[in-house]
């Protein structure tokens, strides 16, 4: 008889186990999809050719609540003009002083050497130099001829409250999968 009541335990254990395990497994996942694994539709052509219109990437949100954009993170923010989400490359941080001179990107006088970024027909506001503040980043896109971006008084220097996330990882379409540098 006492076989039978240590197996009874070993099941009850069993199943105990398994319920937390799942519950875990669940818990993680929420934590991933509601933080860290947004999706996000690719909207246009100013990001080509790194994003074409149509692809679906995740959208990293987690990163930002403990640190700030870097240069060269491609990112979801709020437009403060239309209230909608765009996506756009970090070019300039908050303190650094932004002029595209002759098709260029200076940042604090000196050129950025990105060959995303070499000769941009239409400067904009940065035709002068753009002084950006402590919470600020100035975005273009990859596809900065057909890009409205901080170069446009519309949507000027993003704050970083307006920054939703970092764009990580492709999704869709399957033969583009992978991540996003």
């Amino acid at each position: 008889m006492g076989m039978y009541i240590y197996e009874d335990n070993s099941i009850l254990r069993t199943v105990v186990h398994w319920i937390v395990d799942i519950a875990v497994v669940i818990s993680f996942a929420w934590f991933l999809v509601f933080g860290y694994l947004n999706q996000t539709i690719v909207n246009g052509h100013s990001m080509m050719p790194t994003l074409e219109a149509g692809d679906m990437c995740l959208v990293d949100r987690i990163s930002y609540s403990v640190g700030d954009p870097k240069r060269y993170d491609v990112v979801v923010f709020i437009r403060e003009d239309s209230g909608q989400p765009n996506i756009k490359r970090v070019i300039g941080l908050p303190g650094e002083t932004i002029q595209i001179i002759s098709g260029m990107v200076y940042i604090n006088g000196e050129r950025l050497e990105d060959e995303r970024l070499d000769h941009i027909s239409l400067s904009g506001i940065a035709e002068n130099p753009v002084v950006l503040q402590e919470d600020e980043y100035f975005l273009i896109g990859d596809n900065a001829d057909s890009s409205e971006d901080s170069r446009f008084s519309n949507i000027g220097n993003v704050r970083r409250d307006n920054i939703r996330g970092k764009i990580w990882f492709r999704i869709s379409p399957f033969e583009d999968i992978g991540f996003i540098g």
